[in-house]
This record gives structure tokens, sequence and C-alpha cells, in this order.
């Protein structure tokens, strides 16, 4: 009985030992849990502050480009892919000051991305050099759809402009597209650019010919088409050069850039006309061959 008694002794002093160790480990966890939630939950304002105030100062900011983009008159596709990539760009910062205020290493994370963008980039380096070029295209604007443009030596009217590429039509109904880095790149003359364009002729004569006749002549023709030429903007008539077989006359009136091609042709034809008119000659290349006989 007494063992029996021993044994129930023992088996109370074991529960009331492992109850007290129970609550021991309870009551130290219980300690050490509101330090580290304090902490977290101090963490957690700061980060929810940090990506509020974060947030509105971004809105701002894109909003403030935005502004900028429309008073500088910039395209809207440009405005809309450069606003879009600033936002990524703000974002991550935004993600990589709260990862630091969190405790998470962001120097890490920054060497993968920089290595990401680095692959990226050289696989992609002919796309990246056309994106930045339709970029400068774009923001520059050396030309507009409808301009009538020369270059790569190729010329034609611009039908399209993208970031990538810039697409064009030739006189004989061809369409070229052109990389923007390319284009970019290289000298574009924009012929239709301006209202006015000056048209220069080279008007041979012969060298029996009078010269002040010659001019007089082609003042006339310059007085006819008045409604077409600008004489305000000036009208050359003189000696250019003397050539090997031709007194060169040169002629430079300035036309609306719609009529130039077409004024062309009609001066030229009348020039050629009124010179057979007037008895003015016209010189061409010509090759005389002497026919030696032998002894």
């Amino acid at each position: 009985m007494s063992g029996l008694t021993e044994l129930l002794c023992r088996e109370t002093s074991l529960q009331v030992n492992w109850g007290e160790s129970i609550g021991n480990s309870v009551s130290k966890l219980w300690d050490n849990f509101w330090p580290g939630a304090l902490a977290f939950a101090g963490k957690l304002v700061i980060v929810l502050i940090i990506w509020f105030v974060g947030k509105r100062l971004m809105s701002g900011l894109l909003r403030l480009i935005a502004r900028g983009f429309e008073k500088a008159h910039v395209d809207a596709g440009v405005s809309g892919f450069i606003g879009s990539i600033l936002k990524v760009i703000l974002y991550f910062v935004l993600i990589m000051l709260i990862a630091n205020v969190i405790g998470i290493a962001t120097t890490s994370v920054v060497a993968l991305v920089g290595s990401v963008g680095l692959t990226i980039g050289l696989a992609l380096q002919g796309s990246l050099a056309n994106f930045a070029g339709g970029v400068l295209l774009l923001l520059l604007k050396p030309f507009r759809v409808g301009d009538y443009v020369v270059a790569q030596g190729l010329e034609g009217s611009v039908t399209k402009v993208d970031l990538f590429y810039t697409t064009i039509v030739t006189v004989d109904n061809r369409t070229v597209v052109l990389p923007n880095g390319t284009l970019s790149n290289g000298s574009i003359i924009n012929v239709t650019h301006e209202p006015e364009r000056r048209l220069d002729l080279v008007i041979p004569i012969g060298y029996g010919d009078d010269i002040r006749r010659a001019k007089g002549l082609l003042q006339r023709i310059v007085d006819r088409h008045a409604e077409q030429i600008f004489p305000e903007r000036g009208v050359t008539i003189c000696v250019g050069e003397l050539g090997d077989s031709a007194i060169e006359i040169n002629f430079r009136v300035w036309v609306k850039r719609e009529d130039y091609w077409t004024l062309r042709a009609e001066l030229l034809e009348e020039i050629k006309y009124t010179f057979d008119e007037n008895h003015i000659s016209i010189p061409f290349q010509q090759m005389d061959v002497h026919l030696v006989k032998g002894e």
C-alpha cells in the first residue's frame, strides 16, 4: 500500500513539474513574442506610410512630367511610353526602399537585376538601337508623316513612324521599311519641311548668242508665272560659267513646294520654245569624226 502511495505521489510530482515547465515555456514565448510583434508592427506601419506617400509622390511627379510633355508638344506615343518606363523605374525604387526597411538585403537583388538587364541588352542591342533612334526621331521630329525625305540613298513620302522602324513609299510606289537606328545616325533631307522651295535650272546658250537677250527672255517667262513664283524671295538670272561648249546661265526662282515638279517641267518646256522662237541656241554635245584615207 505504501508503494502504491509513493508511486502516485511520484506521478503527481511529475505532472506538476511538467505543467510548470510548459507554463515557463509559454511564458518565455509570450515574453519573446511581444518585442518581435511590436517591432514588426512598427516596420509594418513604416512600410505602409512609405508605400502610400511614395505612390502619391510618384503620381504627382508623373503628372508633372506629362504636363511638361504636353507643353513641349511631344508625340503622344513617345510621352506615353516614357511615362510607362518612368513608372516602372519609380515602383522598382519604392519596392527596394520598402525591402530595405523590412531588412531584406537589396544589394543582391540589384546585382541580379543589373546582370539580367545587361544580358538582355547585349542580346537585343540592334533592337535597342532602333528603339533609341525611334525615340529620338519622335522627340526631335526631323520629319512627319506625309513629308518627302531623302535618306540612306532612298527617297519617298513618309507613311509611318514607329518606335523601331520608319516606312516610306517611293515615287514608283515601292514600300521601304528603314530601321530607326540607322536612320537617326545618318543625314536626312526633308524636302517638304518648308512651304517654299528654290527651283534651280542651268540654261546653256551658244557663244554666238546675245546674253542680255537671253536673260531678258528668261525674265519675261518669270513675269508670266508671277502667280506661281515668289519674286519677293529673289529671282536670279545670271551667267554661272563659261563652259567648254556653252555659256551656262543660272536660273533660280522660289516656288511653292507642291508646285515644284510641275512648274519645273513647264519652265523647261517654255524656255525651249521661247529660245527657238527667238533664235537662241541651246548647245548639245557633239562629236566630229575625221576620216583620213591612207595613201
